[in-house]
């Protein structure tokens, strides 16, 4: 590599922007750009660095939550466009703050006419230019659907919907659309001589056989006959297509401006194909016109056997797209790296890479195009050497090497070569790691949100709830085998046609091999879904020969688990399928079918992803109910718990592996906020108490039920779950009854939601109105505040009881959250206290009004003197409930972790232990670089600790003779606690080594500890 791009590439990785703390927003109508560049004083105040954004280009429904782009190129209008983005580019600039944009590169959304490239596809079918850019199988299963896109938008059979006159054909600007309801298709424009044929009819009875109006209407009807057909895909005949069909376009748009006859005409033929719902046979014209497109409408709630577009999960309207094409590459990122050259993004957050066909070589490109858009910046702006005559001809050389170097680093510990910061939104199954090859700074957070919720769960008292549930709900269930077979009911339902295409792949490579082509389709489908439903893991990262140790081993446990549970099925076809996604008969294939098992190996892994994300999130999560608080994304409801020695060892592995990974709590994907989880834990510590309420709810609630089906409805699961729903999302104290309703509406929206995604009773393919409107008139007739109600006196009891454990505990999780290794991220409102369920629960509009002025007041405070912190301290505890404690620890935490960067972002990680009687209830740790130092010291399962009763874990009374331990090169510093401003005092030496719990945490419920010198 020349010596002057060395060292310019060794400038450019040196300049990487690592975030010291992320606040995550979520854009739409109703939150802007302009609205955000308001809040960035405010977040700066904060002490956060970097705005952390949902998508912001252009969608295809303004009341989307932004992941159906239909456009990568044009920033969203609905949020304010490109102008509004540079105001808030500069306003985030002069706090010197960064911009982390959340990109999506998998799917596209593509419902209504506003994604042009499908909107092309509908039109020109494969001959389209953008055929390939989706994931569409042009030869499916079911050879009428052979180069025709099935679309599942009906709300009712075809034939149905096609008779009772809800297509509609429409003529305008010289070209011929279908729409139904919001959605417009092209019609292809050969067909247009359907219609035009008929027009011309017409337009012979009315003139002269040499009218030129009639004899170009004629010439019309002999061009479109000349299309090259939309099976073509040579590209010189998809591009004369391409041009042709819109000359034709305008040639007719011209000839109706200048002949109202033909304009008539073309009305008429186009009013003869819309037909009269009083005849049905008056539609078999605009029928034989749909047989003819590229595409096939159908029943959205039975196609889901035959779609052959790769979709987001099971979404209909979000089709996914081939990333590892070049082009599509280039087409989806030019926005992105325009706006990465200007400054305007510092950082990337990938969306779903699970969906990518090549993840890492995604992650990869992704790096070196940066790198090479910033090489390219350098040697613009500099002149080149004598000695290198062409700087700009290596420049892709030089990238090409760099990237290699790092990903050679990157393998044998954290690599300081990634240019551009990146993390990837990648849920990780328990003890998994997250692949060492991927060109990331680490993940969106979700596996630290399960590492640290696990400290406030009690684990010794697992058999004790285990009972509370199951007496409750009258069965045991296991998750293990609920979770299998809930992947199964996914592969048979909602995932069916990818299940079918994949044992098709499949059939249709064995059939050709002599050793195994007994295997049946019907055996080889079933075989399938087995070992993905026994797969421990998202996907697996095979990619061309290479198996790395970490996938084998996944694939081999899910073969195992498999035969177990299959004992009547033959073994032979389960390796058959292991050694085929392992590629170990690879050498068994004649070379003309290598390509395709290696795609059939590829297309499998893509599609486990989506199983497993609808399979256990989108299902187990609202069946297995024992504590809600653990059915998270990426965690494990099965693992009840956490050592706070595992999550020491977790924060370890993180610094060594990830140190700049992202550390969530909360995000818009979570099943309720990190202050819900606080609260429900604490049922984990008192299960007594959780089962006398829940038989005094019950008793009181029983008449509220309704008989279903000859059951009360709701079931006693579905009542278990929303128990837990009202005690973590009631706000705390008395409620007015506008408050109440407003909480009623919640609760009642959420339960629709969990009982639909439960697929129990009822599910959004196939509702159960009947116990959707019994369950929903439970939570209201249970809310019912206009009436006496004692179970809401006894709901309120529980529930602020619950909610004051509950409130220590989610201090604690905020301080530990902003100082442990990684990349601290707040989800948008969370920095007080906020009581979130799933979404849409958790995108609400936030009162960022009221927050600024808590802010301001606690500034003024802080600001004035440092003797205020005390007193500050104590008013803070005493309306706990206000959110100012959680807003003061946050505000404090990230401005001290914003002064001390170098601490936080470089520094040792050193669990501390405590000793006493209480030793299991403290979860401390230092951060260390050179001499400078920082400790942190958090209670956890305060309810336990307290013995019960309602007081703060502070002082001796709670803390007894518990010490925290410091090693030996800590023991001689002297600190000063940063949130209560009072210096640290050691007890008296016969109180024996380290520092007094007691006294650390005398004024406040958690500590910060600042370095203050050297010797005490």
């Amino acid at each position: 590599m020349p010596a002057p791009l060395s060292e310019m590439l060794r400038e450019i990785a040196a300049q990487v922007r690592i975030p010291c703390a992320t606040y995550r927003l979520q854009f739409g109508r109703d939150f802007t750009f302009r609205e955000a560049r308001a809040l960035v004083p405010y977040l700066h105040d904060l002490g956060i660095t970097d705005l952390y954004a949902s998508p912001v280009f252009k969608l295809c429904s303004a009341d989307s939550h932004a992941y159906d782009i239909c456009d990568h190129n044009e920033l969203d209008p609905a949020i304010g466009g490109e102008e509004a983005f540079d105001d808030l580019s500069e306003a985030l600039q002069a706090c010197d703050m960064g911009f982390i944009l959340d990109v999506v590169p998998n799917h596209m959304g593509i419902r209504g006419a506003g994604n042009a490239w499908w909107f092309d596809v509908l039109e020109n079918g494969p001959s389209s230019p953008y055929a390939s850019f989706f994931d569409i199988d042009w030869r499916p299963v079911k050879p009428e659907l052979e180069n025709k896109v099935l679309l599942p938008i009906l709300e009712d059979q075809y034939g149905r919907v096609l008779e009772t006159g809800k297509f509609r054909l429409a003529f305008e600007g010289g070209a011929f659309l279908i729409y139904y309801y919001e959605n417009k298709f092209p019609v292809a424009p050969r067909t247009y001589a359907l219609i035009l044929g008929r027009a011309l009819e017409l337009l012979a009875e009315r003139l002269e056989k040499e009218s030129e109006h009639l004899q170009e209407l004629q010439s019309i009807l002999t061009a479109l006959s000349y299309l090259p057909l939309r099976t073509e895909v040579d590209p010189e005949k998809i591009e004369e297509r391409q041009r042709e069909k819109e000359v034709i376009k305008r040639r007719i748009a011209n000839l109706c401006g200048q002949s109202p006859e033909t304009l008539s005409a073309i009305e008429q033929s186009v009013a003869f194909f819309n037909g009269n719902p009083q005849d049905w046979r008056s539609f078999d014209g605009l029928d034989e016109l749909f047989q003819r497109q590229g595409y096939r409408p159908a029943f959205w709630r039975v196609a889901s056997d035959e779609i052959n577009y790769r979709r987001f999960f099971d979404i209909n309207n979000l089709a996914a797209i081939r990333m590892e094409l070049p082009a599509v590459f280039a087409q989806t990122h030019r926005l992105i790296f325009r706006l990465v050259a200007e400054g305007k993004v510092t950082g990337l957050r990938v969306d779903h890479p699970d969906g990518l066909w090549n993840p890492s070589e995604y992650f990869r490109k992704l790096q070196r195009e940066y790198l090479i858009r910033r090489l390219q910046q350098r040697v613009r702006s500099a002149a080149a050497p004598e000695e290198e005559p062409s700087p700009a001809a290596q420049i892709e050389p030089a990238a090409e090497e760099w990237i290699a170097d790092a990903d050679g680093g990157r393998r044998g510990g954290p690599s300081p070569g990634w240019p551009l910061y990146i993390v990837a939104e990648k849920i990780l199954s328990e003890s998994e790691p997250l692949p060492g090859d991927w060109a990331v700074h680490g993940t969106t957070g979700y596996d630290f949100l399960n590492d640290l919720n696990g400290i406030f769960v009690e684990t010794a008292n697992r058999a004790l709830l285990n009972r509370v549930y199951t007496q409750f709900i009258g069965r045991a269930i296991s998750y293990p085998n609920l979770l299998n077979s809930s992947k199964k009911m996914i592969m048979l339902i909602s995932l069916a046609s990818e299940i079918h295409s994949l044992s098709h792949q499949l059939e249709r490579i064995s059939e050709g091999n002599r050793w195994y082509r007994d295997f049946t389709l019907n055996s080889l489908m079933f075989a399938i879904r087995e070992i993905i439903a026994c797969l421990a893991v998202y996907r697996t990262y095979i990619h061309g020969s290479a198996v790395q140790p970490r996938d084998a081993s996944y694939i081999e446990a899910a073969t195992e688990e498999a035969k177990r549970r299959n004992p009547r099925t033959a073994e032979a076809i389960f390796d058959f399928i292991r050694d085929t996604l392992l590629l170990r008969n690879l050498a068994d294939f004649p070379e003309r079918d290598k390509d395709k098992l290696l795609r059939f190996v590829m297309k499998f892994q893509q599609t486990t992803g989506p199983v497993m994300a609808k399979g256990c999130e989108d299902t187990a999560f609202y069946v297995f109910n024992r504590l809600a608080s653990l059915n998270e994304v990426g965690g494990d409801p099965e693992r009840f718990g956490t050592p706070i020695r595992a999550f020491h060892e977790a924060n370890a592995r993180r610094l060594a592996d990830w140190p700049h990974t992202l550390l969530a709590t909360s995000t818009h994907d979570t099943k309720r906020s990190e202050d819900v989880r606080a609260r429900i834990n604490v049922l984990s510590e008192i299960p007594a108490e959780w089962r006398s309420a829940l038989g005094r709810w019950s008793r009181l609630n029983a008449s509220k039920k309704t008989v279903v089906d000859g059951e009360a409805a709701p079931d006693s699961n579905d009542e278990y779950l929303l128990y837990q729903a009202l005690v973590g999302a009631r706000p705390a104290g008395p409620l007015s009854g506008a408050e109440l309703a407003a909480f009623r509406e919640r609760v009642a929206a959420y339960m629709q939601k969990a009982i639909s995604e439960a697929k129990v009773h009822t599910s959004w393919i196939n509702p159960n109105e009947e116990y959707e409107k019994a369950t929903l008139d439970f939570v209201h007739r249970v809310l019912d505040g206009k009436r006496k109600n004692r179970f809401l006196r006894r709901l309120e009891a529980f529930a602020n009881r619950v909610a004051f454990f509950g409130c220590f505990n989610a201090l604690s999780q905020v301080l530990l959250k902003l100082t442990a290794p990684g990349v601290p991220d707040l989800y948008q409102g969370t920095e007080t206290w906020n009581l979130s369920l799933v979404d849409p629960d958790n995108r609400r509009p936030v009162d960022y009004e009221a927050r600024r002025r808590m802010l301001d007041e606690l500034k003024d405070r802080v600001d004035r003197s440092g003797a205020e912190l005390l007193p500050l301290a104590g008013e803070l505890l005493e309306s706990l409930h206000d959110g100012r404690s959680k807003l003061y620890l946050t505000f404090r935490t990230l401005n001290f972790r914003r002064d001390h960067r170098r601490l936080f972002t470089h520094g040792d990680y050193l669990p501390l232990e405590g000793r006493g009687e209480r030793q299991d209830h403290v979860c401390a740790f230092a951060r260390v670089l050179d001499r400078d130092s920082a400790l942190v010291v958090a209670p956890c399962r305060i309810a336990g600790l307290t013995g019960g009763v309602e007081r703060p874990p502070m002082g001796e009374e709670v803390w007894k003779d518990t010490r925290l331990l410091l090693p030996p090169d800590l023991e001689g510093r002297s600190y000063r606690n940063f949130l209560t401003g009072e210096p640290v005092r050691k007890g008296p030496a016969e109180d024996g080594p380290g520092l007094r719990i007691a006294l650390l945490l005398g004024r406040f419920p958690v500590a910060l500890l600042e370095q203050t010198g050297g010797e005490t």
